[in-house]
């Protein structure tokens, strides 16, 4: 369906509301103000003709143009698509007074024939100008609603159906053009219906530009060897639904970062600088996700072959910088790495609960695909856990506590984010356990938004001739944001921890960030920002290390 009809579906509603005060009270109604206040009063996609020209008929062209005009202002004002509000009494209605000259007219409308809507803020906004277009659509709406109550032997006034004969007679070319419009409107989407790609499928797409450079010397060495950098990712997600409460995810991914990131391996010697988006293959295209999402009342479901990861079924409690497009940049500030960066990859997770209490429990396994001995769904690396979350005063206080316990034989514990000695405390490829704990919580106050979390692991390698068999592990962060500063869709953020560690000696390691994304539309977003690394790999001989990015987001 196009937007013109749809919109104009959504309206009739509205306008049938109207049409009944205007033939119920005819010239006897006292006179209000009518003035619109345009600068003060923001609509959205839903409301099709709310400030159409009541001098002459528009054109569909004129419509969709207003429309588009509506859908671009959205963006700049802050209007999201929010759907009509049904109301079944006129009390419900904020703006409408008791003592209002059209009250009783507008409950029997409600109540009598239920077919009006408010505005999403339950509004009606009765002084607003009404073209000659509105008041057809709604006439004809009513009309059919008297059609439907009379084919089910429902009682009708009779002097409503006479008050809608004489408009009908008033109306009849603009009736007879809105049934023409009708008409053209099932055409086009009759043939946008036998031509489009899938009736179930959704393509979303992200692409990544950045440019980044590391500034300091390297770890185990006396110069900067890193050179500035050119790299991209692009992400194709085809996300399909079949029951329209579940999905599908299929994601193929490219990039062209491969062996050339800034980690323990390339340039800068230390997994720290790594950035939030650095997976790649040389630009080679891979499925990166294959999982399922359904829901049933208050348990949803995952299933999931390859890419359900912890992040995926478990809240991260960092909101606004845990999306690797367009948020953190570096992969220590996107959520706790302790606990999220376990094994995982495919298997299930159950989650049971509602809006504001809720009990997740899940099991991924990173070789499940490999059938050779110690590998496979319940013999290789796997993570088991659960989480417990409470959601407060409608979402803006978050609280959750996890625990996962893992196994991994030849992998780094934290997914290779901090040190080495941290990642395997061993020095060795020895098969671990490790019991992962973690609290995490997240406030917003206005536009402001609080994150904060702490993690502690209980490491145990399987070889029984290892020394100093247990290890413990310890994490924490905190980080500010500021939302929509200056302009909607923008995200300014400061923040900083210490990453995942096992204390074997040395100094700490702590990382801070700031960066501040912009956008330049709805969906290009340009985020220059830059994190730092003091006492990289746990060592104070080290020099500090800074990582500058400009990242520039696309999606679609």
């Amino acid at each position: 369906m196009s937007k013109f009809s749809e919109n104009l579906l959504k309206a009739t509603p509205l306008v049938l509301g109207a049409s009944f005060l205007a033939a119920s009270n005819a010239l006897a109604a006292p006179s209000e103000s009518r003035e619109v206040k345009n600068n003060n009063v923001s609509f959205n996609q839903d409301l099709l003709l709310a400030q159409a020209a009541p001098q002459a008929p528009a054109t569909e062209a004129e419509v969709l143009n207003q429309i588009n005009r509506y859908n671009n202002k959205r963006f700049d004002s802050g209007i999201y698509n929010n759907p009509m509000s049904q109301v079944t009494s006129v009390n419900q209605l904020r703006d409408v007074e008791p003592t209002a000259w059209a009250f009783e007219a507008l409950r029997s409308l409600v109540e009598r024939y239920g077919c009006i809507v408010g505005y999403p803020d339950r509004t009606f906004r009765g002084n607003r100008a009404l073209t000659r277009w509105e008041f057809a659509a709604g006439l004809n709406a009513c009309l059919n609603v008297m059609e439907r109550l009379i084919q089910e032997g429902v009682g009708v006034l009779r002097e409503d159906i006479d008050k809608l004969k004489r408009l009908a007679q008033e109306f009849e070319s603009e009736l007879a053009a809105l049934g023409a419009r009708v008409d053209n409107l099932e055409q086009r989407v009759a043939f946008l219906e036998d031509h489009q790609f899938s009736t179930t499928t959704k393509l979303k797409g992200e692409v990544i530009f950045s440019i980044a450079d590391t500034f300091g010397d390297a770890v185990g060495s006396n110069s900067d060897k890193s050179q500035t950098v050119f790299q991209d990712r692009v992400r194709l997600n085809f996300e399909t639904s079949f029951t329209g409460k579940d999905l599908l995810r299929t994601r193929l991914q490219a990039g062209n970062f491969g062996g050339n990131r800034f980690d323990a391996d390339g340039v800068t010697g230390t997994n720290m600088t790594r950035l939030a988006y650095d997976d790649g293959t040389g630009n080679n295209v891979t499925i990166d996700d294959l999982w399922y999402r359904t829901g049933l009342g208050p348990v949803t479901l995952w299933v999931g072959a390859s890419g359900l990861n912890l992040d995926d079924v478990f809240d991260t409690g960092n909101p606004f910088l845990s999306d690797s497009g367009i948020g953190a940049l570096s992969r220590g500030q996107r959520y706790n790495n302790l606990l999220y960066r376990a094994p995982s990859g495919a298997g299930a997770a159950l989650r049971f609960g509602n809006d504001i209490f809720s009990i997740t429990a899940a099991y991924l396994g990173s070789e499940a695909s490999d059938p050779t001995e110690g590998n496979g769904l319940f013999n290789g690396n796997y993570s088991a856990g659960g989480q417990i979350g409470v959601n407060l005063f409608n979402n803006n206080l978050k609280l959750a506590a996890t625990y996962i316990h893992s196994y991994q034989q030849d992998a780094g514990l934290f997914g290779d984010i901090t040190s080495v000695n941290s990642e395997l405390p061993y020095f060795s490829d020895t098969p671990m356990n490790a019991d992962r704990y973690g609290l995490q919580a997240s406030t917003k106050i206005a536009f402001v938004n609080l994150a904060a979390w702490g993690g502690y692991a209980n490491i145990h390698s399987e070889d029984k001739d290892v020394n100093f068999n247990n290890r413990e592990a310890w994490t924490w962060n905190v980080n500010a944001s500021l939302v929509d500063l200056f302009v909607e869709g923008s995200l300014f953020w400061v923040g900083g921890g210490m990453p995942p560690q096992i204390y074997q000696g040395g100094a700490t390691s702590y990382m801070a960030e700031t960066g501040f994304r912009i956008p330049v539309t709805r969906n290009i977003f340009v985020t220059p920002g830059a994190y730092v690394i003091f006492n990289p790999e746990s060592s104070g001989n080290n020099d500090t290390l800074f990582v500058g990015v400009l990242r520039t987001t696309f999606k679609f």
